[in-house]
């Protein structure tokens, strides 16, 4: 199960696969990532995004799929992975089966940064 860490608490989302979802701070295309618990860690599963520019260019090999361009990184297993809020840009979006939510309905909205990991 993955769960949802800031400061002392720690919030289990109920699942071993969700999506992170947030609005790029510039180009205000949305932009996706399914997360996947593994033996290995947190393993990112796919990444989408709704267009392209302001260093968020889809890389080789990525298919336009429903309005999304879609990959598969690369990236080893992690261990976590940090999420900070300035509050200069629209909260993370976590959705667990279809159901999304503002972080600020799962963590205080002061919590910076949010940590995303296995559940202990």
């Amino acid at each position: 199960m993955i769960c949802l860490a800031a400061g002392a608490l720690l919030i289990p989302l109920g699942a071993a696969e969700i999506t992170l979802a947030w609005r790029h701070s510039v180009e205000k295309t949305l932009w996706e990532e399914l997360w996947q618990e593994s033996p290995d860690g947190l393993v990112l599963a796919e990444a989408r995004v709704q267009g392209s520019g302001a260093g968020m260019d889809p890389p080789e090999g990525a298919r336009l799929e429903g309005g999304f361009w879609r990959w598969r990184p690369k990236l080893p297993g992690l261990r976590e992975v940090v999420m900070r809020r300035s509050g200069a840009t629209a909260d993370w979006r976590v959705c667990v089966a279809n159901s999304c939510r503002a972080m600020a309905e799962l963590v205080p909205a002061e919590a910076d940064p949010v940590v995303l990991k296995p559940c202990p």
